[in-house]
């Protein structure tokens, strides 16, 4: 469904005009939820039933995925390539590195790491989880394969918004299939530092242009946000998603961190999409529109 053809009911505060200036309006206008979800207790919970919902909805949460050694381990792997002096990973900071003297003010700036399964056995092993694989499977009919790895760190006291996007809108990520994320929480992800939400049903639009506005996004004002459904997350939990569904992250005003870990796998018999068919489906090159 092409952006033209997305109909809802405009919420209060946004225009087709509306320049959100600051990161509090961002947060008000544009992460009001409607409804929160509550995932399944364990992957043992899962089976045929669930993963028809995950189609149907384009998404499906479940906690308790990881042990707290899993998430220990995760966490110390992050800060050690953070903290390092020299890191193997590719590391993305909100200022120049080398305005940072302290480890505390390290943590702070970082909002990315990346490219690191080749580099830390831990992280590896978390890509890998043979839980999380088997489930994969069960979604995609067969064997995926790990196509991006990343962790996202959201600190307190004004972690960065993620705007409204699909996933395989990002070159990377653009298959001929479905590409299924999975985020992670490291933290407890709730509403006050930064979970996901999710525009339930959204994949079944297919793909949507996207315009540089804050981020790579969709235009704030083709988000029917009414729709809007957050994600809360325990330490451990992960949401598997559908590489076109629409989701955000807010930002974080709260005092506590959100650290996550995300990953994207496609099918194996996948292949990535032409630049020509990408520019069809996610810019607006075909009509010229602009945000």
């Amino acid at each position: 469904m092409q952006e033209g053809n997305l109909h809802f009911n405009m919420p209060e505060g946004l225009t087709m005009k509306r320049n959100l200036e600051t990161p509090e309006e961002i947060n008000r206008v544009l992460y009001s939820y409607s409804s929160i979800h509550e995932g399944y207790r364990s992957l043992d919970e899962i089976g045929e039933e669930q993963a028809k919902e995950y189609w149907q909805q384009g998404f499906l949460a479940v906690e308790n995925v990881l042990n707290a050694e899993e998430i220990s381990g995760s966490i110390d792997a992050l800060m050690d390539n953070i903290f390092a002096e020299h890191s193997n990973c590719k590391i993305q900071y909100t200022v120049p590195k080398e305005t940072l003297k302290t480890n505390r003010e390290k943590e702070l700036a970082v909002r990315k790491v990346y490219d690191f399964v080749d580099h830390s056995e831990v992280l590896r092993a978390i890509a890998y989880h043979p839980d999380i694989v088997a489930f994969l499977e069960k979604l995609m009919g067969e064997k995926p394969k790990l196509i991006q790895d990343m962790a996202l760190l959201k600190p307190p006291q004004g972690g960065g918004e993620k705007p409204w996007h699909q996933d395989m809108a990002y070159g990377v990520l653009t298959y001929d299939k479905p590409v299924v994320g999975v985020w992670i929480a490291l933290d407890e992800a709730g509403v006050d530092n930064g979970c996901m939400q999710v525009i339930p049903r959204s994949h079944m639009d297919g793909g949507i242009p996207h315009y540089a506005v804050r981020d790579w996004q969709i235009c704030d004002t083709n988000v029917p946000v009414e729709r809007n459904v957050i994600v809360p997350l325990k330490p451990g939990g992960m949401l598997f998603f559908h590489g076109q569904l629409v989701h955000g992250t807010a930002y974080n005003f709260s005092d506590k961190k959100r650290r996550a870990l995300q990953f994207h796998y496609a099918p194996e018999s996948a292949e990535r999409v032409s630049p020509k068919e990408y520019k069809r489906m996610y810019t607006n090159e075909m009509s010229g529109a602009e945000c």
